[in-house]
């Protein structure tokens, strides 16, 4: 068996192993992390040799830090992140690379349509009908995206949506509200097989399938990291936060996780304050004082225009993983806008958390 991650941040680790009788055997890690001394490998190897099979990713990471030498200096390397590549190991995790990817960027979308191509998208990929997908988002007005469970009076204004024509839609995934205008946001969506993050928790899939867009934003000369559960940071604050929906694969499809990322390029903080209703609780969770530096501009940290940025994000994944040019299908159009009618265009759906 054969399992690879890439530590959010650090380098990628490998771990081929057999099981036999429920144990791990002939264990070999490898990777292009740096780590002294030399000998450390033979340790983190002979830690997981005989191990349990069913051991999870913290009770792997615990057994490889009692076999370190206590001089041991790992850089872009962890033992949670070793723990990690086995537990995909054992579960036949696939990765980047086994793919073909596809892109999607079409012209200007209605909120709720928005909403119902995620939907659609991510469950033709669950049933096996698409290649896994990475779609930017165009928006042709503006919205506040309100996470699955969230309480539509405790999070949006209505007075303050209507006087600034602002559009509220329910998505299916969790999370917090966002705030979005034509030209000022950075979104998209990854609608993958479940198979590229089996083994991982369902905290770790967030860093791992955002791993790319943190190396984007370093080729643009911006220092981010992933901030658990769900943000991406840089010195100057947020930028970007991120939410998952798991889809069940129809017709023996192998399953798909919808993930999708709304990134600040250069926000109305004032137009946003009167739309959302932010708390003093919520800005004080984030270490801020003040929902201005919570949507840190992209436009202020790159120096590009927006299209640019996305541009570069494009290339940078290109140039990682792969990707060619597709399209929303006529098919997966249609379904999408019979969702918007039946579903993510109603009051009902919008309001099923008052």
């Amino acid at each position: 068996m054969h399992g690879e991650y890439k530590v959010p941040g650090g380098k990628l680790v490998a771990v081929d192993l057999d099981v036999e009788e429920g144990v791990l055997r002939n264990v070999r890690v490898a990777g292009d992390f740096f780590l002294e001394p030399d000998e450390a490998i033979l340790s983190i190897d002979r830690a997981l040799e005989g191990a349990s099979s069913s051991t999870d990713t913290a009770g792997l990471a615990d057994r490889i830090t009692a076999a370190l030498p206590e001089s041991t200096v790992m850089f872009g390397l962890t033992a949670e992140g070793i723990g990690i590549a086995v537990r995909r190991a054992l579960a036949h995790a696939t990765e980047w690379s086994d793919y073909d990817w596809q892109l999607i960027h079409e012209a200007p979308q209605s909120p709720a349509l928005h909403m119902a191509l995620d939907e659609v998208i991510t469950a033709e990929v669950a049933a096996g009908h698409r290649p896994p997908t990475l779609r930017v988002w165009e928006w042709a007005s503006p919205a506040v995206i309100i996470g699955s469970f969230q309480s539509l009076r405790n999070e949006v204004d209505p007075q303050g949506a209507e006087r600034h024509g602002v559009t509220v839609v329910r998505r299916v995934s969790g999370g917090g509200a966002m705030f979005v205008e034509p030209g000022n946001t950075i979104t998209y969506s990854l609608s993958v097989p479940e198979a590229l993050v089996s083994g991982l928790s369902f905290a770790d899939s967030y860093a791992y399938l955002d791993d790319w867009v943190l190396g984007a934003l370093a080729d643009m000369g911006i220092k981010a990291w992933y901030q658990p559960l769900n943000d991406i940071a840089t010195d100057a604050g947020k930028i970007a936060g991120a939410a998952q929906k798991r889809i069940v694969g129809s017709d023996g499809g192998p399953g798909a996780v919808l993930h999708h990322v709304t990134m600040s390029y250069d926000i109305d903080a004032d137009k946003m304050l009167e739309v959302l209703r932010i708390g003093k609780e919520k800005l004080s969770d984030k270490g801020t004082r003040s929902a201005k530096k919570r949507v840190d501009p992209l436009r202020r940290q790159t120096g590009l225009a927006r299209e640019a940025v996305i541009e570069r994000m494009i290339d940078s994944f290109r140039t990682r993983h792969g990707l060619t040019r597709g399209k929303v299908t006529d098919e997966e159009m249609a379904r999408a806008e019979e969702l918007v009618r039946t579903k993510f265009g109603t009051e009902k759906w919008t309001a099923r958390v008052p």
